[in-house]
């Protein structure tokens, strides 16, 4: 059954603060710096806001390491507080991302996942760092681990920055199958890298990037929402309840399927990939009923024999 989500990627450049701003002001500052960006996207009632890496950071070419840090001591869990509060205000969920001290002493780069009452769903560490700026200089640890988080509507996994660089990452989250990849960043990866990442894990992807265009894409990769030279954030109305399937075979039955629900079912053709995105539009079957009553196999499915075909053809030749 169909599973609207209204999503707002945002990614505004860091604000840049006087040298003689004292840290209790630069955490007010930041707040309402915050509090103007949301303003522009909460009008359009997002089920969930995702923001860039280190959101509640200076720009760092004026804002050195040490300051830095007493800053982030200074603001402790407050500007992460008044993300909490707006999301109880507007019923959304929201990603918080910034470095956060330990008890230890030691960092994390982390984004934090707050839900519709403002409450800590869960939180995601960067796993991949870059090793001389933020852990030789800054004290920051990787993470060492890929939770993925249940949200009412659907499964979501977030990744930092650097991490799109590593199939380490990615491997997991193909074997997780979240249904949105929540990346936040101050580099962009570029339409490749972003796209496969969507593809490979059969997943949305919302990007927010500081000073950079964030995009929204679909499993196959494309941009289903993005900012413009006019504005720093994206939005996107999508659904969750989808299926990719190839045409091997099952041509003949998506025109049935098609045939029998009509306006109940999206199937999208982004051409090239030898597959469609089944999606149900329907309030009473999903997509996965759909495609089961026309017995039409999901892609991995279908890969995944051609795999196990190549494996017993090998065991035959021995």
């Amino acid at each position: 059954m169909a599973r609207h989500v209204r999503v707002v990627s945002i990614g505004p450049r860091p604000p840049r603060v006087a040298p003689d701003m004292e840290s209790p002001e630069i955490v007010d500052y930041m707040i309402d710096h915050w509090a103007g960006e949301l303003d522009q996207v909460l009008i359009d009632m997002p089920d969930l806001i995702v923001v860039p890496e280190a959101c509640d950071r200076p720009a760092p070419d004026d804002f050195p390491l040490g300051r830095r840090l007493a800053y982030y001591r200074e603001r402790k869990d407050r500007v992460r507080d008044f993300f909490a509060k707006t999301a109880k205000e507007n019923t959304c969920y929201i990603v918080y991302s910034a470095a956060r001290e330990m008890e230890d002493g030691s960092w994390r780069n982390s984004s934090v996942l707050l839900d519709r009452t403002g409450e800590v769903v869960g939180v995601y560490d960067k796993n991949h760092l870059v090793m001389e700026e933020e852990n030789e200089k800054a004290g920051i640890r990787c993470g060492r681990s890929a939770p993925v988080f249940t949200c009412d509507f659907g499964r979501v996994a977030c990744l930092i920055c650097f991490d799109l660089n590593f199939d380490e990452l990615r491997l997991k989250y193909i074997e997780a199958r979240p249904d949105l990849l929540l990346f936040s960043s101050v580099y962009h990866g570029g339409d490749l890298v972003q796209g496969y990442w969507a593809y490979s894990c059969r997943s949305y992807f919302v990007g927010a990037v500081a000073g950079l265009p964030c995009e929204i894409r679909n499993p196959y990769g494309e941009v289903v929402g993005a900012g413009t030279n006019y504005r720093d954030y994206a939005f996107a109305s999508i659904n969750l309840d989808f299926c990719l399937v190839h045409y091997d075979f099952n041509r003949e039955k998506l025109y049935e399927l098609k045939r029998q629900y009509g306006r109940d079912v999206d199937i999208h053709d982004p051409g090239y990939f030898g597959s469609v995105m089944v999606s149900s539009v329907s309030d009473g079957k999903s997509a996965r009923e759909m495609i089961e009553e026309f017995e039409i196999e999901p892609l991995d499915a279908y890969l995944a024999g051609e795999s196990e075909l190549q494996r017993r053809d090998k065991e035959t030749r021995r």
